[in-house]
């Protein structure tokens, strides 16, 4: 209570990466049932869905051909701060991610702005991938059945148009608000129960992938890529500046990466099993983001990619001239997208929990299942949010402002690194570091997070800062007083 103000700001968690296979959990504590493969999956299952199946349609008019680059220059981006994750997961292994990286590294107020920029970019991610699954499902009915889903249960009420927001009584879409509540249902059953489920989605989802690739490339032609680079007369953006901007867009595809950290309290053996589970998701998914992205844009003019709904199943039924390849996709495509909306609620109500558990937010969201070892409440409360803001809010800023939650948590992992080498000096547990010392890829890594970061647009960062206020605003009336290290 004698601390001054800059203590309190600063105070760490400390770190306990000892016996963490074997320690007994208490009534409150969360079950460590997941292994390596099913992690691994979480991680893919979070990423490949969002970057293919929605953000195509976003990135291709602002880059056309040379989003291949977009997708390139994100892939590296995220792999250099896998590393760093990597590191840090190793010597951390607890629930709540780069929030719990931030605690234990550079201090408690900075842990709390990380942990407000992980609520929102998981927030939105899982809110704008649910939003997608309704095009998806529409083009399934549509060819197996020859049924729409009524414009008016699948529009949102609240739409950004050239002209500003407008509000559009009387309208909802359903379908995004049905997934959630599957979603919902499945959470609350335990963590065991939707990874497994999760991972069955996942290699759906890889062999669906595949088939698209393999039928894509059949109508493959060069002068799809010409010109490679948007030209002068595109409509926003020349050469590199949209490639930048595509980049920056389908950046927040890359969020898996985070969210196989939010699962380091419930993984078995996690000081090894979290890294490797880091690397392996990030390899899995720049293959067949590169692969997909290279059939795509060979199959299809890039001035046809806007606007365009249920985009690769339509790329398929006219490669083809059949509908059939069109239905296995978009039947591929909801399964897909379930999984990655399934594992982005997940890892919100994680970092929730992890909050909670610190003191910095109401200790409901601690609360866990004695039954299924699952945070219920938490679940709940998350699922009812998501669900609001799939059905009524439309879905156009929604990309980018994840892609900022998740370059600035990729920023402040970065920086955790050289900070938690410092800290251990030569106590440090021997086990995986970032090659090359501390400096150098973590350097790197913020150097290309922050050159991402000028490709967003001006709405963006406003929202990104009102929401910052509100959570320092939250920090200094509940946080600062309620914290266990207080």
């Amino acid at each position: 209570m004698n601390q001054t103000l800059v203590q309190k700001l600063t105070r760490t968690k400390p770190v306990d990466n000892k016996n963490t296979e074997h320690a007994p959990s208490s009534s409150n504590s969360l079950h460590r049932s997941i292994g390596l493969f099913p992690l691994t999956m979480i991680g893919v299952g979070a990423t490949i869905g969002t970057g293919i199946f929605f953000t195509m349609v976003e990135a291709v008019p602002k880059a056309g051909p040379s989003v291949i680059l977009s997708f390139l220059i994100a892939a590296i981006t995220a792999g250099l701060t896998a590393l760093c994750y990597a590191e840090l997961s190793f010597r951390i292994p607890a629930s709540g991610s780069s929030y719990s990286f931030a605690y234990a590294t550079v201090g408690e107020f900075l842990a709390f702005i990380m942990a407000a920029c992980l609520l929102l970019e998981y927030g939105l991610a899982a809110s704008a991938t649910a939003i997608g699954w309704s095009d998806y499902l529409n083009n399934f009915l549509n060819n197996a059945f020859g049924w729409h889903i009524p414009e008016l249960l699948r529009s949102p009420m609240i739409v950004s148009t050239a002209h500003g927001i407008e509000v559009h009584g009387g309208r909802v879409n359903l379908p995004p608000i049905i997934l959630v509540c599957l979603c919902c249902l499945l959470l609350v059953r335990g963590a065991k129960e939707s990874a497994t489920t999760n991972a069955i989605m996942v290699m759906v989802k890889l062999a669906i992938l595949i088939f698209f690739v393999v039928i894509a490339f059949s109508g493959f032609d060069i002068n799809n890529f010409h010109p490679f680079f948007s030209p002068d007369g595109g409509t926003h953006y020349t050469g590199m500046a949209g490639v930048t901007a595509a980049a920056a867009t389908v950046f927040f595809s890359f969020i898996g990466l985070d969210t196989v950290a939010t699962a380091g309290e419930e993984v078995r053996n996690p000081t090894r099993n979290v890294p490797i589970g880091i690397l392996a998701a990030l390899g899995i998914v720049t293959v067949f983001y590169m692969l997909v992205a290279v059939a795509a844009m060979g199959a299809q003019p890039a001035a046809k990619f806007a606007g365009q709904e249920a985009g690769l199943a339509v790329i398929l039924q006219n490669v083809t001239g059949q509908t059939w390849p069109a239905l296995v996709l978009a039947a591929g495509a909801v399964i897909s997208v379930f999984s990655v909306t399934l594992v982005t609620i997940y890892g919100q109500t994680r970092i929730l929990y992890a909050i909670a558990k610190d003191g910095l937010i109401s200790k409901s969201f601690q609360k866990v299942s004695p039954r299924t070892g699952s945070p219920v409440q938490n679940t709940l409360i998350v699922c009812i949010v998501v669900g609001l803001v799939a059905g009524f809010v439309d879905a156009t800023f929604l990309w980018d402002m994840v892609s900022m939650g998740t370059l600035t948590a990729f920023i402040v992992v970065s920086l955790a690194v050289p900070v938690m080498r410092r800290k251990e000096g030569e106590s440090a547990v021997k086990g995986f570091r970032v090659p090359g010392g501390p400096y150098f890829v973590p350097g790197l890594s913020i150097a290309a997070c922050l050159y991402l970061m000028f490709g967003l647009s001006m709405t963006t960062y406003t929202v990104f800062v009102i929401w910052m206020s509100a959570a320092i605003l939250t920090y200094f009336l509940y946080g600062m007083r309620h914290s266990r290290l207080n």
